[in-house]
């Protein structure tokens, strides 16, 4: 793969905020379900997906710019080895005995400790039969991000979205009832291939949860401005309120104003590690007719409050 900073379009010198901006950019442009059919578009998906897998993850970009990892996630010999290396030397200044040989067999061991055969075959790897130059290096492979865009109510009950991996294939990705905005759920095995027989990377999917046009969450509640009439709210009455789960009927006690928050028990967001479930808050709004009711405001003109009530003193203003 090509440079990473290259593939997203981003310098070495870029901060990750800088980095996931522009990874977020690109994703929506090129993803395939935007470009069905195009090859080309999905091949660069791929690689922006993979490049975003490096330098995305700050531990991993850092391994990269010191050369320890190339471009596709995989490590470098030549740093497996130095590491393995200076892990030796670490292991001999602490007391482990010294290195018993790297001439002749090899098997000598002083003291019980390190050898020259305990090293190769930690850098070479145990009975894999490979000759040299790093071949029997094993390591993990790349983690890969994506990102998912769910509706509020898909986030606040549960649901099964599909997104398209760097290879192509196509996973349906359970989002538990309750994901919050920014949740990153980790799918093993679904990223980048090992090396040298390493264990695949994983999967990283960063949940997106779109704004509802109605519905404000905090915490585990779910908070609701509704509209209601002059007459529901002098009278009170019984009107239909949505919830993630359907209309419901709320009452609307006589004489509620504008500010009075109702309660819908256990109609919020679900904790199910928890066992438990918010509440949704209803904060009513008196609205007057628009236009004018000419009767009311005929009312309004005859009706006399009693003296000294001025709503404004209430509030301090």
């Amino acid at each position: 793969m090509r440079d990473p900073y290259t593939v997203l379009g981003v310098s070495k010198q870029a901060s990750q905020d800088d980095i996931k901006k522009a990874y977020r950019r690109l994703v929506k442009e090129l993803h395939p379900d935007r470009n069905p059919g195009d090859a080309k578009t999905e091949q660069r998906f791929k690689e922006v997906s993979a490049a975003y897998g490096i330098v995305g993850d700050a531990a991993k970009r850092k391994k990269f710019d010191r050369g320890e990892i190339d471009a596709d996630g995989r490590e470098r010999p030549d740093a497996a080895f130095h590491r393995a290396y200076a892990e030796a030397g670490r292991a001999r200044d602490a007391g482990a005995g010294g290195f018993g040989g790297f001439g002749g067999a090899g098997q000598q061991r002083a003291g019980g400790g390190f050898s020259g055969r305990d090293f190769f075959e930690e850098f070479f790897g145990r009975g894999t039969g490979t000759g040299s130059g790093g071949a029997g290096v094993r390591a993990k492979g790349t983690d890969v991000a994506y990102e998912l865009e769910v509706d509020f109510v898909d986030a606040a009950r549960g649901t099964k979205k599909p997104i398209t991996l760097s290879d192509g294939r196509t996973l349906g990705v359970t989002v538990p009832a309750g994901t919050e905005d920014g949740t990153t759920l980790r799918l093993k095995g679904q990223g980048l291939k090992g090396l040298g027989g390493g264990t695949p990377g994983d999967a990283l999917v960063e949940v997106r949860v779109r704004p509802h046009p109605h519905f404000r969450r905090e915490g585990l509640d779910i908070h609701l401005t509704l509209p209601v009439t002059l007459a529901e709210a002098v009278e009170g009455a019984s009107v239909a309120v949505p919830t993630v789960d359907g209309k419901v009927q709320l009452k609307v006690p006589a004489g509620s104003n504008t500010g009075t928050v109702l309660r819908l028990r256990g109609r919020g967001i679900e904790d199910a590690k928890a066992g438990k479930r918010g509440d949704q808050r209803v904060r009513l709004e008196v609205h007057l007719p628009d236009p004018q009711d000419p009767d009311l405001v005929a009312f309004a003109r005859g009706w006399k409050p009693a003296k000294g009530r001025d709503p404004r003193a209430k509030a301090g203003l």
